[in-house]
């Protein structure tokens, strides 16, 4: 009994792919930093922006783990972490259904952020449970259709630093959006990588991904330019809205980021760019956790 709880718990976890939640928390930690640096910081619906923002990760990953093996996205060929239901280890519907609780448990956590927030997290609560399932399920999945890259840039960038920072101090201005692009651009860059590694596949199964429209040379610059983006809004973050100096140390990614850069523009098979994944994640992570202690006590 132990062992088949231990190996349940496993495959739930390898489901819910927790390497993909740094990019969830980031933008949420980018927020609750911006408010402190203004004197807003609020514990408790910053915490319930963290916790709505990784519940919103988890359900996608699930419906991206169901969607995809109906659609024929995920085969025996794809390259890169197991998805469980295509590997038999869990069955399609449970997949589904803990998808749904998830997604209420979400919805529960954008219940209280709308009480606090008003219309504003309304709306976006609404559209961020519906996307999660849309991004590639649905009449028109938006990973099929190429629109993932916009999808992760809005809403785990400029969305996510933006809410965080409207349900703290009921304000959205234009640092929180300038903030957002940096830490969306890395986050999409994650995509990148990982659209990149599954154009074979995804073009056998007519996943029409942007990697796949633009091809290998123009998704290659697309991760460059990402990268450079998010190391440019700290910076121009200083000059444009007075950032606290320390926000410069989120530079310090630009040395992380160039054994992935390196990966991206030299891989020849798909599996060499398994490391480039993580390693860009942590990119995400980094830099999250840098900005937003920076924002928060450097000045």
């Amino acid at each position: 009994m132990g062992t088949n709880t231990t190996t349940a718990i496993g495959l739930w976890a390898q489901a819910a792919r927790p390497k993909t939640l740094p990019a969830a928390a980031a933008p949420v930690f980018i927020g609750a930093g911006l408010a402190a640096l203004r004197d807003g910081f609020a514990p408790l619906p910053a915490g319930a922006a963290l916790l709505g923002a990784l519940l919103i990760q988890i359900a996608t990953n699930l419906a991206n783990d169901y969607y995809d093996f109906l659609r024929g996205g995920d085969t025996e060929d794809r390259v890169g972490p197991v998805r469980v239901t295509q590997a038999g280890l869990i069955a399609p519907e449970q997949v589904r259904n803990a998808m749904i609780l998830v997604l209420i448990a979400a919805g529960a956590v954008g219940a209280y952020l709308a009480w606090i927030g008003g219309w504003p997290m309304v709306v976006i609560g609404v559209v961020s449970l519906v996307l999660a399932v849309a991004y590639t399920g649905g009449p028109y999945p938006l990973a099929y259709h190429g629109l993932g890259d916009l999808f992760v840039f809005v809403f785990f960038g400029l969305v996510a630093v933006g809410g965080t920072v409207w349900v703290q101090q009921g304000v959205w201005p234009v640092e929180a959006l300038w903030a957002g692009s940096g830490i969306g651009a890395l986050s999409t860059a994650i995509l990148v990588v990982n659209n990149l590694r599954d154009i074979p596949t995804d073009r056998a199964a007519g996943k029409r991904t942007l990697a796949v429209r633009i091809g290998v040379s123009a998704s290659r610059a697309q991760y460059l330019a990402l990268v450079v983006l998010g190391l440019a809004v700290p910076p121009l973050g200083i000059v444009a809205f007075g950032w606290p100096p320390a926000t410069l140390a989120t530079l310090v990614i630009g040395l992380a980021a160039i054994r992935p850069t390196r990966r991206v523009f030299g891989f020849t098979q798909p599996a060499q760019l398994l490391p480039a994944l993580g390693e860009t994640a942590r990119l995400v992570a980094l830099y999250g956790v840098i900005l937003a202690l920076a924002l928060a006590f450097g000045g």
